[in-house]
């Protein structure tokens, strides 16, 4: 199973900093989000930063962007980083496609399946001049006398889809070269409720699979209990979220979620959420202890997962919060790959 890592940096510098020494510590792949940043920007600057570790977005909103816009950015990026993006792409939710960024995200399963296709035809046909088409139910594609004069890094680029939903996750089985979790995924969830989903989506394709990437927020300390505190702003925020319901009711976690719920409505800000949750939902859904401890919960995803991306903890964590917190993440992966 591949180790790779989601970096973070207060500045695009320290990103990169950051990228770097995964890269050093053996990380495969550096994965790059999109929420305060976009993933393309940033995906650049660690594409010029790093040589060895794969590039990738996990994830780029697939509806915010036009598919022709998606394909050239991502020809860019696979060129700069010496054809070595994956390009990841996700949904998102509908109140951020909606109210964020003003595009409709209805019908979101046909939407993706089409934006998918009309990225990898501008991919596959854009430096050739063919005339590039595309007539579905809701993405539509027609350019003529068109030709990219740049020679692409490669004929095609890896795309993976983020999937929560059955059957979005069902879609990625099917289309995708990989499929992204969650950054709180349990190995009962992926074993219980992804992977079947995966292997219906896999059965109506002509061959091949797509690769499996576990995400997990990760959180090491000497001290456990100080590992599980850092991670508890993290399953706060996504404990807020009403579209997770099922998957915090899977882990018999409903009160737990509804308690911050509860919190959240009383007017506590998502980052602040930490002491609303208690440490059975931080042990059930993060890797969050020791180092011996913590390399014992990601050898449970083996078997399972063909790679898993490790994420430091995040909200409700100040700046030096979180350097340390990325720093024993970093530390952790070069013991797991040495």
């Amino acid at each position: 199973m591949r180790i790779t890592y989601g970096p973070w940096g207060e500045t695009l510098a320290e990103l990169t900093e950051a990228a770097r020494a995964a890269e050093d510590a053996g990380a495969d792949v550096v994965w790059l989000p999109e929420l305060h940043r976009s993933a393309t920007v940033p995906a650049a600057a660690v594409a010029v930063a790093t040589s060895r570790a794969r590039v990738g977005t996990a994830v780029a909103l697939a509806f915010t962007r036009s598919p022709m816009v998606t394909a050239l950015e991502a020809l860019d990026l696979d060129e700069l980083s010496g054809g070595r993006l994956v390009l990841g792409l996700g949904a998102g939710a509908r109140r951020l496609n909606e109210s964020w960024h003003d595009v409709p995200s209805d019908r979101p399963l046909t939407r993706l399946r089409e934006t998918v296709a009309v990225v990898r035809r501008i991919v596959r046909l854009a430096h050739t001049g063919e005339p590039m088409t595309f007539e579905g139910e809701l993405r539509r594609l027609d350019v003529r006398g068109f030709r990219r004069p740049h020679p692409p890094a490669r004929p095609e680029i890896p795309l993976y889809l983020a999937a929560v939903g059955p059957q979005l996750t069902r879609l990625a089985g099917e289309i995708a070269d990989g499929w992204l979790s969650h950054e709180l995924c349990s190995p009962s969830y992926l074993h219980d409720r992804i992977l079947p989903n995966l292997e219906a989506g896999r059965a109506r394709r002509p061959a091949g699979r797509a690769e499996v990437v576990v995400s997990a927020c990760c959180s090491v300390a000497d001290d456990a209990r100080e590992a599980r505190r850092r991670a508890a702003g993290t399953v706060g925020f996504y404990a807020t979220v009403a579209t997770y319901r099922d998957f915090f009711a899977f882990h018999g976690l409903e009160r737990e979620q509804a308690h911050v719920v509860e919190v959240f409505r009383s007017g506590v800000p998502a980052d602040g959420l930490a002491a609303a949750v208690p440490d059975a939902m931080v042990e059930s859904l993060t890797l969050a202890g020791t180092p011996d401890e913590v390399a014992a919960r990601v050898a449970g995803y083996h078997g399972s997962a063909d790679s898993i991306k490790l994420t430091p903890p995040v909200h409700g964590l100040t700046p030096e919060e979180i350097r340390a917190a990325q720093a024993r993440v970093i530390a952790l992966i070069k013991e797991l790959t040495r």
